[in-house]
């Protein structure tokens, strides 16, 4: 009778196998949360969607300065007994409603425009970001039967660039930050506990905040993707040519009629639209987002151009831009100032120092700081 071995077994395959797929997702679990709460992502892409969005709505305010009163003030065909109705409805407000006297509304667009052109410089960037989003809010619910769509989409940036760090580069809070000796800006020291949570919930408010600009970008060129596959027009490639005749939509007509003219043209560009709208989502991890984007900001210029909707294809230029990882926006920085004649670079405030909560730590980091980004020349991973 043949002895038993006695060296190691492998154990059956059946005890393997259940463990490998946990393992996965737990390291899956583990990834995703230090991507949320280890460092800011993007800190760049936000800023310039606080640059971009700050400049349109000003431009877009002051547009409008001439006919201010005829859109959004008490002698709007929409009155502020309207409005009020329709905010008893939708559950919408407006500080413009609150009183009925023009001089109280120039006081609130000339509010408007401050506050514009505030959160465009990134001065006091988290009170000044609260702001403009009340004030595009209080614009919007307004009147929100006379202005086009490309304000229902600041909106929604505005509110989202609330939870972000905007204001951590390329702004007048980062400057400040890098002037300002440390010891000078000092808050209340936090308890080291208090201050680590503190860094992990700004960090991880940013980042979701960040996320949810990516997603709705996603959705609505998925969305508008979709309906127009169920359309007629575009299936048979002569949906162009319907959106060129409409007189609403024709700030120069003779150039629409040439582009009409252009049957070839115009059928291609049909097709490729809904192909670039519906694969949008799935192309943003890797390096085809670069043509398809390039694409997209032809057609958002095209947009504005022909169909005369500036607000809607800069609020979609501005809305792209946040796929761009950080190592291109500092590269277009650096190639700007050489433009400018400026040969050396300002080296960005870590991440955290605008919001400094005053102790040091062990290594001589403020305590409650969100955590550094990174070099700025360093590769950043392509995340929206």
């Amino acid at each position: 009778m043949p002895e038993p071995t006695t060296g190691p077994t492998r154990p059956p395959e059946s005890a393997i196998t259940p463990t490998r797929p946990l393992v996965r997702v737990t390291g899956a679990a583990r990834h995703a949360w230090a991507l949320l709460t280890d460092r800011p992502l993007s800190l760049y892409a936000v800023s310039v969607l606080r640059i971009g969005y700050g400049l349109l709505y000003l431009v877009f305010l002051l547009r409008e300065f001439p006919h201010r009163d005829a859109i959004w003030g008490p002698g709007s065909p929409w009155t502020p007994d309207l409005a009020r109705q329709l905010f008893d409805q939708t559950g919408w407000v407006s500080v413009l409603t609150l009183s009925d006297s023009r001089l109280y509304f120039e006081l609130c667009y000339g509010a408007a425009l401050v506050v514009s052109v505030l959160f465009l410089l990134g001065w006091r960037t988290r009170a000044v970001s609260v702001l403009f989003a009340v004030v595009v809010a209080s614009f919007h619910a307004r009147s929100i039967f006379m202005t086009d769509g490309g304000d229902n989409l600041v909106l929604l940036m505005a509110l989202y660039l609330v939870l972000t760090a905007s204001g951590r580069r390329w702004s007048l809070d980062a400057r400040r930050a890098r002037r300002t000796p440390a010891g000078r800006r000092r808050l209340p020291a936090l308890p080291p506990q208090l201050g680590e949570a503190r860094a992990t919930l700004v960090t991880t408010v940013h980042n979701c905040g960040l996320l949810l600009i990516g997603v709705q970008v996603c959705f609505l060129y998925g969305a508008a993707g979709l309906y127009k596959v169920q359309g007629g027009t575009w299936g048979a490639g002569t949906a162009l040519h319907y959106v060129l005749n409409l007189d609403l939509f024709q700030p120069w007509p003779a150039l629409s009629h040439w582009a009409d003219e252009q049957v070839l043209a115009i059928a291609v560009v049909g097709y490729l639209t809904v192909l670039l709208q519906v694969a949008f989502p799935f192309v943003l991890f890797g390096r085809l987002k670069y043509p398809v984007l390039t694409m997209l900001l032809g057609m958002h210029i095209g947009i504005a151009v022909l169909m005369g909707l500036p607000l809607f294809s800069g609020a979609m230029i501005i809305a792209d831009a946040v796929f761009l990882p950080d190592r291109f926006w500092v590269a277009a920085g650096r190639l700007a100032r050489r433009a400018l004649g400026r040969t050396e670079e300002a080296q960005p405030e870590p991440a955290g120092a605008p919001e400094v909560s005053g102790a040091l730590d062990d290594a001589g980091t403020p305590r409650g700081a969100v955590p550094q980004q990174g070099s700025p020349v360093s590769p950043v991973r392509d995340r929206p």
